[in-house]
């Protein structure tokens, strides 16, 4: 189908909702707009509902109404969903009862007439009528996944992966794109999942389910691989080529309301970690042997991927693909010559699949290729603000600040980086995904023995375990990492270069686990992991020239081309949008310095900053 507009621009709406990471996409003529995640306008993380101010301000990035738009396209298709809940619940009766019953008032209520609420939702948005809103299309989960890796992607042909959860049954599923088209290979079905695995084990040492999942590849490298062999002789039946099936009599979620069975817990020696309770050798070698288990079921899936369709690139999305311990190894020990990550991996990311996939493959437009690189833009689709904006609020809730030239501005920030100040970055236009890339970060010097400690405990108020991730200078990348591609969504991890690693004392060889925390590891301990590996973001000038021109900044100043980089967020909460989400995190942490654009806020020349003198919680925003 193709169909011609008479020279009126086809604009398509994308969203995912009504599970977690609602999100919001538009694309104009097959160009990427905007994009953002619901949970930055709401403050509350993983938001799974409706996502109207992302749609919102997609709408005002656009500079169009809800009239304006050609199709509004949903990322899965709710009854398929529905059809494998009523099969999964009949397959395992009568086990599940409480579960089904409690699950079908909100199924009969609400999600079998999802298409009239959605409806009804956007009429409300757009202050038209229900009849006024434009056709709402359906794509299929991993359609939307695998949409989202191929269509953006530098490469005109390529092999795609997607590994998650579960969409509406598949949870592993293989592609073949080609140009504007994507050709289903085949799938791995619900219940078995490599994705659900994790989520278990992420649940069992005591971390939240679609949240946790990085600190259990984050808390890994602590660990031995002690339970892999069990996980292999009971929970999951791999085969050489990589497919898999599960012995369900260790899992709880298909008809349950937890992740894991009693049978689990007797196999690996006792309940789930109560979450905040004290971390022990036992959860570091579980959630190292769970990604170890992980990474093997990549490494083969994309062998064989590579042997069916002899493609020389891969691509990779669905909630697995955040995986970038495993995305490192994929690349460096795996078959494919380039690979492509999407860098909102996640259901967030499908509403740019459903978007993508409904311009090339129902309107079936061509690839345009701009030689550049991919269309996410560096994944800048976020809103943006403007000096004048920052200004007007900092003068209205009273916080002193200075306003500097371009010119000035990265020296400056580069000098507080260098005497060891936590600098709050917020410019340019927000990230869509997960991660911060100079967008809405918090910077830091990697240099410093102990800037992890510090952002940790004082800034973030997160685990002392979790690693940082560094920024570096794309040209300067394999001087301090073996690693020598574009990781520009900091999706690939890959070893400190042997150069720059630092010999471990004698008495340091005998500690093991969360003991080597404090123990540094190379000339920039504060973005090398325990087992010399980092979460590698390299940068380019045309990308984001700002965030580029720091970087360099600190180079010409310190002569180290790299700085650590986290989101812009503290524990439990969001990364910031606005001007006021930065200013409020500011304040309630330990950071030193705050950028906001051209402004410079120092943190001993706020009001309110002192231990004995309470900030005023929402400093009268309201």
């Amino acid at each position: 189908m193709n169909v011609a507009y008479s020279g009126k621009p086809v604009r398509i709406l994308g969203f995912s909702a009504y599970y977690h990471d609602s999100a919001a996409c538009l694309i104009e003529d097959g160009r990427i707009v905007a994009a953002a995640q619901e949970e930055r306008f709401t403050r509350k993380k993983n938001f799974p509902d409706f996502p109207a101010q992302a749609i919102s301000y997609c709408l005002r990035e656009g500079n169009i109404s809800l009239q304006d738009l050609s199709y509004v396209v949903f990322y899965e298709k709710p009854f398929v969903k529905f059809e494998r809940l009523l099969e999964t619940y009949l397959s395992f009766a009568p086990r599940g009862i409480s579960s089904f019953w409690a699950s079908m008032p909100l199924w009969l209520k609400e999600k079998l007439f999802i298409k009239m609420g959605m409806r009804k939702d956007l009429a409300k948005l757009g202050s038209v009528t229900v009849d006024e809103v434009p056709e709402i299309l359906f794509s299929e989960h991993h359609q939307s996944h695998a949409a989202s890796a191929f269509f953006p992607s530098p490469f005109q042909e390529a092999a795609v992966l997607c590994l998650d959860g579960v969409g509406e049954w598949a949870t592993t599923s293989a592609w073949m794109g080609r140009n504007n088209a994507l050709e289903p290979l085949w799938e791995i079905p619900f219940p078995h999942s490599i994705g659900l695995v994790y989520s278990a084990f992420t649940s069992y040492t005591g971390f939240k389910i679609n949240s946790g999942e990085y600190k259990v590849m984050g808390l890994a490298p602590y660990g031995r691989p002690t339970y892999v062999q069990q996980i292999y002789d009971h929970l999951i039946d791999l085969k050489p080529d990589g497919t898999f099936k599960l012995n369900m009599d260790y899992f709880n979620y298909c008809t349950g309301l937890t992740m894991t069975s009693e049978k689990f817990h007797r196999l690996f020696g006792g309940p789930p970690r109560k979450p905040e309770s004290e971390l022990t050798q036992r959860e570091m070698d579980l959630a190292r042997s769970a990604q170890d288990v992980t990474e093997e079921v990549m490494l083969r899936l994309s062998k064989t991927l590579h042997t069916e369709t002899g493609a020389k690139n891969l691509c990779l999305a669905g909630g697995v693909a955040l995986n970038c311990v495993g995305n490192g190894r994929v690349l460096r020990e795996g078959p494919f010559e380039n690979i492509w990550i999407q860098p909102a991996a996640g259901d967030a990311g499908g509403a740019v699949g459903a978007a993508l996939a409904t311009w090339h493959e129902f309107l079936e437009h061509p690839r345009t290729m701009n030689g550049e690189g991919d269309a996410m833009q560096g994944s800048y689709l976020g809103p943006s603000f403007s000096n004048e904006d920052i200004e007007a609020f900092l003068v209205r809730v009273n916080a002193p600040y200075v306003r500097v030239q371009d010119g000035e501005l990265c020296d400056d920030v580069a000098a507080e980086l260098a005497s060891e100040k936590v600098v709050g970055w917020l410019q340019g236009r927000m990230e869509f995904g997960p991660r911060s890339l100079g967008g809405r970060s918090i910077l830091g010097d990697p240099r410093s023995p102990h800037m992890q400690s510090v952002m940790n405990l004082k800034i973030k108020y997160r685990e002392s375990f979790r690693p940082f991730a560094p920024s570096v200078l794309r040209e300067c990348v394999s001087e301090y990492f073996d690693l020598n591609v574009d990781s520009p969504y900091m999706l690939l991890v890959a070893p400190v270069a042997e150069h720059r690693r630092l010999p471990m004392a004698q008495s340091h060889k005998a500690l093991w686990g969360i003991d080597l925390l404090n123990v540094p590891r190379s000339d920039i301990p504060s973005v090398t992991h325990i087992d010399y590996s980092a979460r590698v973001q390299t940068v380019r000038e045309n990308t984001h020239p700002r965030y580029y021109g720091l970087l360099k900044a600190f180079e010409k100043r310190t002569g180290c081309a790299v700085l650590v980089n986290t989101s812009f967020n503290v524990r439990g909460e969001p990364i910031v949008c606005s001007p006021e989400d930065a200013y409020r995190c500011f304040m309630r942490t330990e950071m030193d310095v705050l950028v906001l654009e051209n402004c410079i806020l120092y943190k001993e020349n706020q009001p309110f900053c002192t231990e004995d003198q309470a900030w005023k919680t929402e400093f009268e925003l309201d």
